[in-house]
């Protein structure tokens, strides 16, 4: 079986375009502290009903967890990328990490 350069170009353009899963297959933590061991800097998390990021912080006490911080509360370094994503710091705790 031959394929064309034509027929294989858009088939490589659709699999590039599939959207991969949140946090590359690591689960999503759902409440104030990241999965320990698990969650990386800048992951998806969900917290008080509203999306936010795995971060390095202290406010809510999770000892040396990354701490789900809602999506409102992060002030975000479009020009400094962690992990793929913008760096996101909780505001108050900006540049202090």
């Amino acid at each position: 079986m031959k394929f064309t350069i034509a027929a294989v170009i858009p088939f490589l353009a659709l699999v590039a375009a599939i959207p991969s899963p949140q946090n590359a297959g690591r689960p999503v933590p759902t409440g104030s502290c990241c999965v320990a061991n698990t969650s990386l800097k800048q992951d998806v998390c969900n917290v008080n009903g509203q999306s936010g990021r795995c971060v390095p912080s202290g406010a809510n006490n999770c000892g040396g967890q990354l701490t789900c911080i809602e999506d409102n509360r992060l002030k975000c370094d479009a020009n400094t990328l962690e992990r793929g994503r913008p760096l996101c710091r909780l505001a108050s705790e900006f540049g202090n990490n």
